[in-house]
């Protein structure tokens, strides 16, 4: 037996009792195919471009209109020792480094730390960038999300656990289930390729794990003809998603009553879904459902990766709320401090939190 057919042993994919014989194709019946996956790769090329096109066409303009102006930032003298010691000391030196970088360049220790400020407010991604970004986020969750509703809202394997797994995995395949796997697959990779050049948050860490645990889920529950539960996994999680992007939005168009109504009404959503609904579809629709074999033990391990995530988040989110409510916090973004501010004033109130 070859490294592949090893790799595709029906004991690794499916649960004990079931083989690959199982799920043979007829005319008329479709199941998961591996080799459909690599769809992904132009589906995420082509997401690209749809993206480039929306936010230069549409996004771009729209901010404009809304008055979404991005702020005059303070030019930079160039100075190739200082600029040196910027890439190697980082953005924010300390007290002790720049001592030591006004000594080597000759310059006054005030000079040396307005510059580097000046040079890290030059890094800061614009306002209008962000405004792109995430009205681009808003377009996707939202379409995502109220699709895949309307495609599974009618079907009994959804209100019914007991119906999700009848004669699995002999379950064919719904053309459009499929085709909603690969749009979010295909997502996910573009999310993947434009995150060095996306707006980095102080989760960066986080979103980068978020993004393998989420595309090694998809790519498993569709091998094993998981569609069902994974369909509902993402509409979970696609459910407050959209809500954070548009509290994005309007804070960046300073609609700051909205942003906060909107903004609470996310993490109503986003607490609700991610630590009470989520942990019960996967306990009851899953756990409760497959002995131990290789694949349950490699999706409760990644399942269980997403879940402390997700409390890492509500945690952050419930911060934020309380600042809001107890004490009229500024709001820097809807995940609070997950993103970096725009402009010297936001780096030093960061400083006295």
């Amino acid at each position: 037996m070859g490294l592949l057919e090893e790799l595709w042993h029906h004991q690794y994919w499916l649960p004990p009792g079931a083989t690959w014989e199982d799920m043979k194709e007829s005319a008329d019946t479709l199941y998961p195919k591996p080799q459909d996956l690599w769809l992904c790769i132009p589906g995420a090329l082509l997401l690209l471009v749809v993206r480039c096109v929306f936010e230069r066409t549409i996004a771009l303009p729209l901010s404009r209109r809304l008055g979404v102006r991005d702020k005059t930032r303070p030019k930079v003298q160039p100075n190739a020792t200082l600029e040196g010691f910027y890439k190697l000391l980082g953005r924010t030196p300390k007290d002790g480094d720049l001592v030591s970088v006004a000594k080597q360049s000759g310059l006054p220790v005030k000079t040396v730390q307005t510059w580097f400020r000046h040079r890290r407010a030059q890094d800061h991604p614009k306002l209008t960038k962000r405004f792109c970004e995430a009205s681009w986020r808003f377009i996707f969750y939202f379409t995502s999300f109220f699709s895949g509703v309307a495609l599974i809202y009618d079907k009994p394997w959804v209100w019914d656990h007991t119906v999700c797994w009848l004669r699995y995995p002999q379950q064919p395949l719904l053309p459009a289930l499929g085709w909603f796997y690969l749009l979010e697959l295909s997502f996910y990779w573009s999310l993947v390729i434009t995150l060095p050049f996306d707006v980095k948050r102080k989760d960066f860490k986080e979103q980068i794990i978020h993004h393998i645990a989420t595309i090694t889920l998809i790519f498993v529950s569709y091998c094993a003809n998981l569609i069902r539960l994974g369909v509902m996994i993402m509409l979970v999680h696609d459910s407050s998603d959209y809500l954070l992007e548009l509290a994005k939005v309007l804070h960046y168009m300073k609609w700051k009553r909205v942003c906060e109504a909107v903004f609470f009404a996310f993490a109503v959503v986003f607490i609700s879904s991610r630590l009470v609904v989520f942990p019960l579809i996967t306990y009851y629709y899953y756990v409760t459902k497959f002995e131990m074999f290789f694949l349950s033990c490699l999706i409760n391990a990644f399942l269980v990766v997403l879940q402390l995530l997700h409390i890492f988040w509500s945690y952050l989110i419930l911060r934020m709320t309380f600042s809001v409510i107890l004490y009229g916090a500024k709001k820097k973004d809807a995940r609070s401090d997950t993103e970096e501010s725009d402009g010297s004033e936001a780096e030093d109130a960061a400083k006295n939190e």
